[in-house]
């Protein structure tokens, strides 16, 4: 499907939610209620999911969200001169599948990640570990790397009784 087309699928189905439930049926805001209410008896936390996508190469971003109403968790990975998402099922913790990115934005994003995580000496796993465990009650929804002034950081959402948290962590 050309992007045109893609634009006015993805038009007509947040219309379509609005009309039918008052809420977008794409919930890919990472702080959205709609997510929230996915989220309460998730047993898979995103390092586990982190652990999990390893198989595919190292993680660079992950992200709970909701796709065509459903819950799922998306991890970049990277191996030399190639990246793949990988999705988690959010309820068994295991690999759905792997798939290549080839979308140009998505591959944007995922060579910035990869300019990140070339320059850090922590893992996602170990620092979204780290993060929950310092902010006691909440579960982490998403770790996305970026350089801030040639420095790598993870900005790390929390989610709280329904409330969004983003904490920003040093990755070197």
């Amino acid at each position: 499907m050309g992007s045109g087309a893609h634009r006015r699928t993805l038009g007509m189905t947040a219309i379509a939610g609005l009309l039918m439930f008052g809420v977008p049926a794409l919930a890919e805001d990472e702080d959205s209620p709609a997510l929230a209410a996915a989220m309460k008896n998730v047993p898979t936390t995103l390092d586990k999911g982190l652990q999990a996508s390893e198989q595919s190469g190292k993680p660079i971003s992950a992200k709970f969200e909701v796709e065509d109403g459903k819950l799922q968790l998306s991890i970049y990975t990277m191996k030399p001169g190639d990246f793949t998402e990988v999705i988690v099922a959010p309820d068994s913790g295991s690999v759905k599948s792997a798939e290549k990115i080839t979308d140009t934005d998505d591959l944007k994003a995922a060579t910035s990640q990869k300019a990140a995580m070339d320059k850090t000496t922590s893992s996602l796993a170990a620092v979204t570990e780290q993060t929950t465990r310092e902010a006691a009650g909440s579960r982490a929804i998403s770790i996305f790397p970026e350089l801030r002034d040639g420095h790598p950081v993870a900005v790390v959402t929390l989610l709280r009784d329904d409330k969004f948290t983003k904490v920003l962590k040093k990755l070197d």
